[in-house]
């Protein structure tokens, strides 16, 4: 039952095959059973990198089988086209397109197991890059807030600097009343006389003024600080909001590209080994002597051509002997004296039927 599936895999005429020995039949039960396995191969790769791209396991097992399906369509395509040549360098030549077709199936194949086999180390990779990318974000958002941020805090710092200066001017003034007060400074008297209240109302008076420009630049400064956090709202929002992208860089294009950032050698062996289990039916159909089935099986073909030739020669035939027979025919024909009278009393009466019909025609006109 399993030898009968994998022969049928193998794309061989059954009919033929069932009239060799065993050892015929075993070979090409071998090669049905590696397209098969190759497909099954393919069919879970497909999945893989499905699973990748859909995140939905039923899709991806759906679309798996489908595309193994289509694998084991090509390479039995492949297998059952390859024919025993009588020079083995025509049968390598047109194993030449197979082998580039193998080739690309190999590669599709191999790519997402791959993926998978190296998932750990893509993980990494892509969490390296996800932290970049990260930062670059932050800062490229930055870079369309921070002038305006910059702008509103120099603001807040000229604000609060007129505040200290005016504060600075203030403590002067009251160092000025109270050492003249002291006579240490001034007229040098003590006590508190005309000269130290000129000095404690102009202090007053500076320090007046200094808690109003603090009630003034303070709802200044509050204002501005609003603005500030405002914006670094707005920023974080943003970063918020942009970061699910990032973290959704895991696609089957960034893992690949992942992949291609860690050492080659191993990711190469693996495509080798898909490349061998792809090629190897057709290099065991290539390098294995011609067996009866082949010969059989040419057997059968040249019989098939050979019908066709002869009855396209019989056709050929026919034709030209019709055609010999009919110019024979016209030619003898032709020095018959009475099919030359009646082909000259037609030819008459003819002519004589246009004259009439020139005439009435004519007639009718005038």
């Amino acid at each position: 039952m399993l030898k009968q599936f994998f022969i049928l895999c193998s794309g061989a005429d059954q009919s033929i095959l069932k009239s060799c020995s065993n050892g015929e039949q075993n070979k090409y039960a071998g090669i049905g059973a590696t397209v098969f396995f190759t497909a099954l191969m393919a069919s879970i790769a497909a999945g893989f990198a499905l699973q990748m791209v859909f995140n939905n396991l039923v899709s991806a097992i759906f679309f798996g089988i489908i595309w193994g399906l289509l694998i084991f369509n090509l390479d039995r395509f492949i297998v059952s086209t390859l024919k025993k040549r009588q020079s083995f360098l025509n049968e390598f030549l047109q194993v030449i397109p197979r082998l580039l077709l193998a080739l690309i199936i190999a590669i599709v194949i191999s790519k997402p197991l791959e993926l998978k086999i190296f998932e750990k180390e893509i993980n990494q990779v892509l969490l390296t890059q996800k932290n970049a990318l990260t930062l670059a974000n932050q800062d490229q958002i930055a870079n369309q807030f921070n002038p305006e941020i910059e702008a509103l805090n120099s603001e807040i710092g000229i604000l609060k600097s007129e505040v200290d200066t005016k504060s600075a001017e203030v403590n002067t003034l009251y160092n000025t009343y109270i050492t003249e007060a002291e006579g240490t400074s001034g007229t040098n008297k003590l006590g508190k006389g005309p000269v130290y209240k000129e000095k404690r109302d102009k202090h007053d008076a500076a320090l007046a003024a200094l808690q109003d420009l603090k009630i003034k630049n303070s709802d200044k400064i509050t204002t501005l600080e609003t603005k500030i956090e405002t914006l670094k709202s707005t920023y974080n929002t943003q970063v918020a909001k942009t970061q699910p992208i990032i973290d959704n860089f895991d696609g089957i294009m960034a893992r690949i590209t992942a992949l291609g950032t860690l050492p080659w050698l191993p990711s190469f062996f693996i495509f080798l080994l898909f490349l061998a289990i792809e090629t190897a039916p057709i290099f065991s159909k290539l390098l294995s002597p011609k067996g009866a089935y082949d010969y059989k099986l040419e057997n059968e073909e040249s019989a098939i051509k050979s019908w066709v030739d002869q009855q396209i020669y019989e056709r050929e035939r026919i034709v030209s002997t019709n055609a010999t027979v009919n110019d024979k025919v016209y030619t003898d024909m032709a020095n018959e004296d009475e099919f030359y009278k009646f082909k000259k009393q037609k030819t008459r009466e003819l002519m004589q039927f246009q004259a009439d019909a020139f005439y009435k025609k004519q007639k009718t006109f005038l």
